[in-house]
């Protein structure tokens, strides 16, 4: 059985359209500096301060990262640490990508910043 606060890049992305989330990304600066998704909001894990989250925004805070394992640490953490329920992107931004879903990147060939989309 699957755990509800695994989310799909689907399910996210159709959630970020409506205003419904708040997409909280642990991973690290250059990381996000060189790939992200549209309105994420950068808080590392390696520094990670679960209390620092508003709660109260009236939208479901996920968590994000490269792959899903340091959401999944944010996640439980988060969700020990203030009650509030959360959810992460299963498979983070590289499964986000390979389900052709918009996203923000340096071209490494370039160093220019590209827009892949918007929601």
């Amino acid at each position: 059985m699957q755990d509800p606060r695994d989310l799909d890049p689907k399910t996210v992305f159709d959630s970020l359209k409506r205003s419904e989330v708040l997409l909280v990304d642990v991973r690290e600066p250059a990381e996000f500096a060189n790939q992200r998704i549209h309105g994420a909001l950068l808080m590392p894990l390696s520094t990670f301060e679960p209390k620092a989250i508003p709660v109260d925004t009236g939208r479901r805070i996920v968590f994000q990262c490269g792959s899903g394992k340091r959401s999944r640490m944010a996640l439980d953490k988060f969700m020990a640490e203030t009650g509030a329920d959360a959810a992460h992107l299963a498979g983070g931004i590289g499964r986000w990508r390979t389900s052709g879903l918009p996203c923000v990147s340096i071209n490494p060939a370039t160093g220019q910043v590209e827009d892949h989309g918007r929601y």
